[in-house]
């Protein structure tokens, strides 16, 4: 492995660490529901699931479209019907999976 990548990410995982560790150890997570810096980490979460999620599916849009359009489907169609995380990314991976495998 390079050592660039190894480098990169040390980095990132210690900026993980810090955006997830920092609030806490600092208490501004305790009883503030409003301010600034409470809506900038409340919404710090959500911005990088999202930015996962984009890096993760801008690949797969020219190559293998029905698969991932399964996999999208199968996701809401379950978090819509139970609620639940677990089970809505255990179904997108199956419904990506099982097209995949068939296409």
């Amino acid at each position: 492995m390079r050592g660039e990548v190894v480098v990169l990410a040390l980095i990132v995982g210690l900026a993980n660490y810090a955006f997830r560790y920092g609030p806490i150890r600092m208490g501004w997570g305790e009883g503030q529901a409003a301010g600034r810096m409470a809506r900038f980490l409340a919404a710090t979460g959500p911005a990088a699931i999202a930015t996962l999620v984009v890096a993760s599916v801008l690949p797969m849009v020219g190559a293998a479209r029905l698969p991932l359009v399964a996999g999208i489907a199968a996701v809401l169609a379950v978090w819509v019907w139970r609620r639940s995380v677990v089970l809505a990314t255990l179904a997108g991976s199956l419904a990506y999976g099982a097209v995949f495998a068939l296409a």
